[in-house]
């Protein structure tokens, strides 16, 4: 049985105290699809690059390791080839989803959500470390720790990100909760370490290959700071 109080907050950042990246994948998508003539819509070939995205994540972890933004242009050629279309440069239809990662809205509540949380936060995302650390100045958001993948050189559910992020924050699973808006790489990354979880599930999120049940499902992170401060 987990113990019901937590000592630390584990938390997602893009798409959980962010704005979600599904606009910004759509709009490139939207972009991909009109300039190369594809008959198919926006939003289904964000779906489609959005798998190949998973696959090349979870294949590019320690002595494979790729950033971000090498892993954003790996996957949609590989989306385009599966399509028939070879030799198309990835970049120019990236670099917008770059310029989101460092500049992102943040969601409504989160501010005030982040300031009452209970228990120290670390940071625990996948993302190009320049990058996030530029968002989270953006927003003056401040956070006991920070966690990128590119720090750890592997992706979240590997299960490595989340023994470097207990490390640096010397604390041991049972008495962590992580909260991210991927059943995927969230829910399933932290569930691996017997660390529980909660699932932000906001509307419009980006499409997502989870199947993983967590330990709690919110929609925000006020509620989220509702179960940590009842100790639920």
């Amino acid at each position: 049985m987990k113990n019901p109080k937590f000592d630390v907050l584990f938390l997602d950042f893009y798409g959980t105290v962010t704005g979600g990246d599904r606009q910004a994948v759509e709009d490139a998508s939207v972009q991909v699809v009109a300039e190369l003539g594809l008959a198919m819509s926006g939003a289904e070939f964000a779906e489609a690059w959005g798998r190949l995205f998973f696959t090349a994540a979870d294949d590019r972890n320690h002595q494979r390791f790729a950033n971000l933004y090498e892993i954003e242009c790996e996957s949609l050629v590989a989306t385009l080839e599966s399509l028939g279309h070879r030799g198309v440069d990835p970049e120019p239809f990236v670099n917008p989803l770059k310029a989101y990662w460092a500049s992102p809205s943040i969601q409504p509540e989160a501010a005030e959500a982040l300031a009452a949380m209970p228990i120290p936060i670390c940071l625990v995302s996948n993302a190009d470390t320049a990058d996030l650390l530029s968002a989270v100045e953006r927003h003056s958001l401040r956070f006991e720790h920070i966690i990128t993948s590119e720090e750890a050189q592997c992706y979240k559910p590997d299960p490595a990100i989340f023994r470097q992020a207990m490390a640096a924050m010397d604390v041991a699973p049972d008495r962590v909760i992580h909260a991210g808006d991927s059943l995927h790489a969230d829910v399933n990354g932290a569930e691996q370490l017997g660390i529980t979880t909660a699932w932000v599930c906001r509307e419009g999120r980006i499409f997502d290959v989870g199947e993983k049940k967590p330990d709690h499902k919110v929609s925000c992170l006020k509620e989220l700071g509702e179960i940590i401060g009842s100790g639920a």
